[in-house]
């Protein structure tokens, strides 16, 4: 490792910001570690208040000549960057890997493919959502715009760091804005590459730029910079309450997505095959997905045939190293957030629950690797679930009557997502329009078009993006009316 760059996996990727066009550098730097097997990657250059501000102000200078050009103008650069991630794939799915621990397998063959997506699907849709056809009204002509909003900031988790802040970065871009992200400390190196390819794609200078840090040291700056126009945050309640005290200074719209306790109701005319088949997805990046269902909620005419399947095929699961391609349950991100997973199972066998598997860290493979687990008897009240464990931890419960099963997924402060597994469609239209969460999979999981929405309600978040909505977030929108008959002979209307 050099004080500007690092291999990864074979791949140099710099260590610096991306700030106007250029690399800068920073008097202190932090250790990137690897989950995969806790040693440094990467000494990565720690911004603060004077790389915001060199952001912020190469953002906003940037922006007049970026909102000006045509959508089609705009788009077409967007495809270059997507074109540019597909070229890089492999690099950036392998960087990825070291960096935050995910599959390498699910990196190829599908979290790549979709950050590409990101950009190429918002670049088509503002080609045709930013514009609307005049409307007459009592003679009037009404237009409606889709103005950029100025400066967006953008502050990523480490989860699935590029395809989520791309999810944002897409948008935000094809509307028109000009954008500073701040990625995970704990996973920032696809960020540093994704900068190489917007200039690559002939991204203007100041249009994206990149300021890493810690969440005091860079984040507390941005989220309260005065020249920030909008602010989208992925991460953790407790966070998002800080942010928005910050940005309520300065009456910055905020678009929040924050994690939750989602519910996978099964009932009893249920394909089980199918039900055991979702419930295992549950482990897919060791727990630590936002959508997860964490809370298995089973009629008990079939829960104990479900918790056998379950643990027999969670059993199977392979734990180590996510590169390895036959690998599918990795190591957590961190040191610190591995102990807080062995506090929150600590905790809840200390209070009754019982672990049918797991129950504790891999001691095999020792470091960062926590074993699946299946939890059963924890009371409803109880930590283990209520609140987000963002491991490979579930609970599972019985139910006896539809309305008690809707009372189940409902009973949490959280609601981004549920999953509920039926043989009847009259009872999944029925039961779906009941369950509060922004997303209901019925009979599927982990399924949603580009443009449709997604959010949550409650503590899960505020606001929706996606498709149209995106733009509604990203855009100031203004409605222009027009006197008839020409300027001579104007009048005012009724509003």
């Amino acid at each position: 490792m050099s004080n500007t760059h690092a291999t990864v996996e074979g791949v140099s990727v710099d260590t610096r910001h991306w700030i106007g066009g250029q690399r800068v550098s920073s008097a202190s730097t932090f250790t990137d570690v690897s989950p995969i097997d806790e040693q440094p990657i990467a000494e990565i250059h720690a911004g603060g208040s004077a790389e915001v501000d060199a952001a912020v102000a190469a953002a906003r200078t940037a922006f007049p000549a970026w909102a000006a050009l045509p959508v089609k103008e705009r788009s077409d650069i967007l495809r270059a960057v997507a074109g540019g991630i597909e070229a890089r794939l492999e690099d950036l799915a392998r960087v990825e890997t070291r960096d935050n621990g995910s599959l390498l397998r699910s990196h190829r063959r599908g979290v790549m493919p979709r950050v590409a997506m990101n950009f190429r699907a918002f670049a088509d849709f503002a080609e045709q959502a930013l514009g609307h056809p005049d409307m007459d009204v009592r003679g009037h002509r009404e237009r409606i715009t889709y103005d950029p909003a100025g400066v967006v900031a953008i502050i990523t988790p480490w989860n699935a760091p590029l395809m989520l802040a791309t999810w944002r970065i897409g948008p935000a871009l094809a509307a028109g804005n000009t954008v500073v992200v701040k990625p995970p400390e704990w996973a920032p190196l696809s960020a540093s590459l994704l900068a190489d390819i917007m200039a690559d794609a002939g991204v203007p200078d100041g249009v994206f730029n990149v300021v890493q840090g810690t969440g005091v040291g860079a984040g507390a700056p941005l989220t309260a910079h005065p020249d920030i126009n909008r602010l989208a945050f992925t991460g953790s309640v407790p966070t998002a309450g800080v942010i928005s005290k910050a940005a309520a200074a300065n009456i910055v719209p905020l678009s929040y997505e924050l994690g939750g306790k989602s519910p996978l109701v099964v009932f009893e005319d249920a394909d089980l095959d199918l039900a055991v088949d979702i419930a295992v997805e549950q482990f897919d990046n060791a727990g630590q997905v936002c959508l997860k269902a964490a809370r298995m909620i089973v009629h008990s005419s079939l829960v104990e045939e479900f918790t056998d399947r379950v643990v027999a095929k969670a059993g199977r699961l392979r734990q180590g190293d996510p590169r390895d391609e036959a690998t599918d349950v990795s190591a957590l991100i961190s040191r610190r957030h591995f102990e807080q997973i062995c506090g929150f199972v600590e905790r809840a066998i200390a209070d009754g629950a019982r672990p049918l598997l797991g129950g504790g860290p891999n001691d095999e493979l020792g470091g960062l690797f926590y074993r699946p687990t299946v939890l059963v008897d924890a009371r409803p009240d109880a930590e283990i679930t209520t609140e987000e464990v963002f491991g490979p931890v579930v609970t599972i419960e019985a139910f006896d009557s539809e309305d008690e099963a809707v009372a189940k997924a409902n009973d949490t402060r959280f609601g981004l997502a549920a999953t509920l597994v039926t043989g009847d469609q009259d009872r999944a239209e029925r039961v779906s329009s009941q369950l509060r969460a922004g997303t209901v999979w019925v009979n599927c999981f982990f399924v949603r078009d580009l443009n449709a929405p997604f959010g949550g309600s409650g503590r899960s978040g505020i606001g929706r993006e996606g498709g149209v909505w995106s733009f509604d977030f990203y855009t100031d929108i203004k409605n222009s009316v027009f006197a008839p008959n020409g300027w001579a002979n104007a009048r005012g209307g009724e509003s």
